[in-house]
């Protein structure tokens, strides 16, 4: 029997009652990473020397995951898959590995990300693209691409991302698994190589709900390293508060982005027919569901607003990554040209243009036109999105409009793609919003998912949602090897 297909409680159990120990567990899971990786690309670093840990009353000990290479790892090599940062080995840990440690979880090794994690194919990372393991043609999703394609092998029960645009949510839709992006603070980002800190989230990838709300309770907690750090949830139980009881939740969806008048792809026919399913479900479940209107002008502004507050940011959070302070050390006869040829050969070109772009959104001369009015854009969305969330529960919306696209597809270029279907997910990291997908149906054989977003610090009630949903589905987050 294998037990890393299985929930967390059934893992959990298994280890209390002695069926399994911690070690057979952390063998098979390499074991599978030593079968799978090579297709697939989920890791770039395996620890092979992964010791047991106790198992005690923490429903995570002994229990092996992944961790996405952009969390810091004192003495274990974080390179963020970028060449600027080649075999660099941080000299302390992130506050969220730290409290996975405590609660005795055991770090198998760092999983494949966009370079710095800017991207949403899971190709541009200097191991190469990740491969989805429903179809290695295509794309496991960015920037968390590894550890959304560890957890859908079942090479791990759990494994953790970063999303700060949809890097959680969307892979989790193109390979079949949960993923939750907590509020924003909840877990604490110290020790997280930033992308852009107003909207970096630190989340999960799990087979349930359940497991995402344990993995997240496990995670949380003060931190005085981290500024934005929420203080008032500590005794707060994510997993204790999914009580199953929603009739009468109220939940709502956005007529312009479901208009399927709008759209000629055959496949995003299919997502929102299958939505239709999904929204008579939270129905039959005792959830009331609303359309609202949003004025499109908005709407239309999410990816543009995201793109110049995201690269204005990078480009500030990365000014360190010269070669100087660490990294490799580029060539040059002074220090600007050793930082310029460090950068030049060391970046992708997909962090070059958002560097580039970065640099001119802050420019003293640009900075009202394009900076400033990016923010107001959010704050305009941002004030949208909390006063609908007084009337209701959640949104709840597609997370794509297509199932996960072909590799040969991918782009380093940021594109002019203003198709709100693709781009509303922002809207979470825009808010600090709690934000978790799960698997809704399949497209030619391919997952797709469906999200649920709530209002910022209600995560308990966004995951019960969640959960009496999921438990509606025919599929549930299994395996792709017990799918197929």
């Amino acid at each position: 029997m294998r037990y890393l297909d299985k929930d967390l409680l059934t893992i959990h159990s298994a280890l209390v009652n002695g069926e399994i120990t911690s070690q057979k567990l952390i063998d098979e899971a390499l074991e599978e990473i030593d079968k799978y990786n090579t297709e697939v690309n989920a890791f770039n670093l395996v620890l092979k020397d992964a010791k047991e840990a106790p198992v005690t009353d923490s429903l995570i000990s002994g229990i092996p995951y992944a961790l996405k290479d952009n969390l810091s790892t004192k003495g274990i090599r974080t390179t963020a898959c970028s060449n600027t940062l080649k075999d660099y080995v941080p000299v302390y840990d992130a506050t969220a590995y730290q409290n996975l440690c405590k609660n005795g979880a055991v770090l198998i090794g760092k999983t494949v990300m966009d370079e710095l994690a800017m991207g949403g194919t899971g190709t541009t990372g200097n191991t190469g693209a990740t491969h989805n393991p429903w179809d290695l043609t295509r794309q496991a999703g960015g920037s968390s691409s590894g550890s959304a394609a560890s957890v859908a092998l079942g090479i791990v029960p759990f494994a953790i991302g970063s999303d700060t645009g949809d890097s959680i949510r969307k892979p989790a839709a193109f390979t079949g698994t949960v993923g939750f992006k907590p509020s924003y603070g909840l877990v604490s980002r110290y020790g997280l190589f930033a992308f852009a800190s107003s909207l970096d989230h630190i989340g999960c990838f799990a087979r349930s709900v359940k497991d995402a709300a344990i993995v997240i309770d496990a995670m949380k907690g003060s931190d005085n390293k981290d500024m934005t750090n929420i203080k008032d949830m500590d005794d707060v139980s994510l997993y204790k508060g999914i009580d199953g009881n929603v009739k009468g939740k109220k939940l709502f969806y956005i007529k312009e982005i479901c208009d399927k008048s709008k759209y000629t792809n055959p496949n995003t026919i299919k997502v929102l027919e299958n939505f239709e399913e999904v929204i008579n479900k939270c129905k039959s479940l005792g959830m009331e569901v609303y359309e609202e209107s949003i004025d499109i002008n908005l709407l239309n502004a999410i990816k543009p607003s995201y793109d110049s507050i995201t690269c204005a940011e990078a480009t500030s959070n990365d000014s360190n990554l010269t070669g100087i302070i660490f990294g490799h050390r580029g060539e040059g006869k002074g220090v600007m040209d050793t930082m310029k040829d460090h950068r030049t050969k060391g970046f992708s070109p997909l962090i070059k243009r958002r560097f580039v772009i970065g640099s001119f959104v802050l420019q003293k001369e640009n900075q009202e036109k394009y900076f400033l009015n990016a923010k107001r854009v959010r704050r305009l969305i941002c004030d949208t999105f909390n006063k609908l969330f007084e009337k209701y529960d959640g949104l709840i919306l597609p997370c794509s409009g297509d199932k996960a696209p072909l590799i040969e597809k991918a782009s380093n270029v940021i594109t002019k793609d203003e198709m709100i279907l693709e781009n509303h997910l922002a809207i979470g990291n825009f808010g600090g919003y709690p934000s978790i997908t799960i698997p809704c149906g399949f497209i030619d054989d391919m997952p797709i998912g469906v999200n649920i977003t709530g209002k910022f610090k209600d995560d308990i009630n966004v995951l019960n949602m969640a959960d009496s949903l999921e438990s509606t589905m025919e599929y549930k987050g299994q395996t792709v090897k017990e799918v197929k």
